[in-house]
């Protein structure tokens, strides 16, 4: 059975676009994962993405993954809550300067904390200065993501009040997939 799914795109054409978030209670940091790790990352993708059908990586090979991480200029950074992975942000430059963020998204124990807010706004700052970490890399103009009707219901708000603006919506028919949940194969 098919079901509708809306994708909204959205984005930052300028630095002074981006809106902040109050920083989140507690002891949260956010760290780049700077050793490209397959198993790190199919870790958060899985964690974060399982419970709102995040499907699409979960088939690659572990090379696949390697290769897709040691691209010059992808970037993963973390939030931690006391030491513990909460969530992350992933940037995918470009050409000419646009930096997709790829993906983005708390692990579900971690949402409801205003981590999402903190982490969105310190993500979308690393995709404005990445070529300022990446010499040889065009200075980032523009900013870009996509978020569906399956992601978390705060998604859209949240990227709205960080200034991302909508320039684009588009609806498909998918194919209904039983989530995987956080934990693939394990049936609960």
């Amino acid at each position: 059975m098919n079901i509708p799914v809306t994708t909204w795109s959205l984005e930052q054409t300028d630095r002074a676009d981006l809106l902040p978030a109050a920083a989140p209670d507690g002891d949260v940091r956010i760290v780049r994962a700077e050793v490209p790790s397959p198993e790190f990352s199919r870790f958060l993708y899985s964690a974060v993405g399982g419970d709102i059908n995040w499907v699409d990586r979960l088939s690659l090979s572990y090379a696949q993954w390697q290769e897709h991480l040691d691209r010059p200029g992808v970037e993963t950074w973390v939030a931690y809550d006391r030491g513990t992975p909460a969530g992350y942000v992933e940037l995918d430059p470009q050409d000419d300067g646009v930096v997709e963020i790829v993906y983005f998204g708390l692990i579900p124990a971690f949402r409801g904390r205003r981590i999402g807010g903190h982490l969105l706004a310190y993500g979308a700052a690393r995709a404005w200065d990445l070529a300022e970490r990446w010499p040889g890399r065009a200075p980032t103009k523009r900013v870009w993501l996509h978020t569906c009707s399956l992601d978390g219901e705060h998604a859209m708000e949240n990227y709205l009040r960080r200034g991302f603006k909508l320039f684009h919506t588009e609806v498909a028919e998918q194919p209904q997939q039983a989530t995987p949940g956080p934990w693939p194969g394990s049936h609960g």
